[in-house]
């Protein structure tokens, strides 16, 4: 049975409250010990203790934070290709399953070039007593890979690529596509700052679902219109230059 006017209007707003609060659900028990640790740093009574907590949260984000949002990304992806009544559970623990690998080696990665950034960062920023130009730089690589970490979600969820690539292809999609990054960054720093100060139940029902959905929303914008101008330019090269690109082009094959 469809639903017309305001009652069809009533009916997909609930549909989509549940969707995403279920998916958003999902995400924090696949990763819970790493959101109980996050919490505890908001309450650190010192530096040792800030330390130790925030540790403990590195050490788990790539065996459980990364695979839950991996999950919750494949979800997301979902609803914007047009699947918008994909059963949740099922999509969720399945990629969950499939991506686990990926999503932890790649977590790995991120974590130890997030580390190496931050001893660089608080290294340069004591030089003298001042705050040095290279711990601005390091400011900014750590912002540029922040992003860079969302893109990764969304090709290991779109794409069939290995872990080396999807890295590599996260960075260069940051890098070369700055308005697209910027505009996920301003994006998901809006949907942080409202949860966080004034609408705070967003956080448990909604704020990551919404934020997986935005980005991959995002980057599935860019991804078409990338697409669309690599099919017009090797029609314009003819089919043997085609035909040879193709053969030296990496894997961008969408699930």
């Amino acid at each position: 049975m469809e639903f017309r006017g305001l009652m069809g209007g009533f009916y997909r707003i609930s549909e989509w409250i549940m969707r995403l609060s279920v998916t958003n659900i999902l995400w924090i028990i696949g990763a819970l010990p790493v959101f109980f640790f996050g919490f505890v740093t908001l309450f650190a009574a010192d530096e040792a203790q800030l330390q130790s907590s925030l540790f403990i949260v590195a050490v788990l984000s790539p065996f459980l934070l990364f695979p839950s949002t991996t999950a919750m990304f494949a979800v997301a992806r979902k609803w914007v290709t047009g699947d918008g009544d994909v059963p949740l559970l099922k999509t969720f623990f399945r990629a969950y399953k499939e991506n686990y690998l990926l999503s932890m080696v790649g977590g790995i990665l991120f974590i130890v070039l997030f580390a190496v950034l931050f001893f660089n960062f608080r290294f340069y920023a004591g030089q003298n007593g001042t705050f040095s130009i290279i711990a601005y730089l390091f400011i900014a690589f750590s912002f540029l890979l922040f992003i860079a970490v969302f893109n990764f979600f969304c090709i290991a969820v779109h794409l069939h690529m290995n872990v080396w690539q999807a890295f590599k292809n996260a960075c260069l999609i940051t890098i070369g596509q700055p308005v697209r990054s910027l505009l996920i960054a301003v994006t998901n720093a809006v949907i942080v700052y409202i949860s966080f100060t004034q609408i705070t139940f967003l956080i448990p029902f909604f704020m990551g679902s919404l934020i997986a959905f935005m980005t991959f929303w995002h980057f599935h914008n860019g991804f078409r219109k990338l697409m669309d101008r690599h099919q017009k330019a090797q029609e314009a090269a003819g089919e043997g230059e085609q035909e040879e690109s193709g053969n030296a082009a990496p894997p961008e094959s969408e699930r």
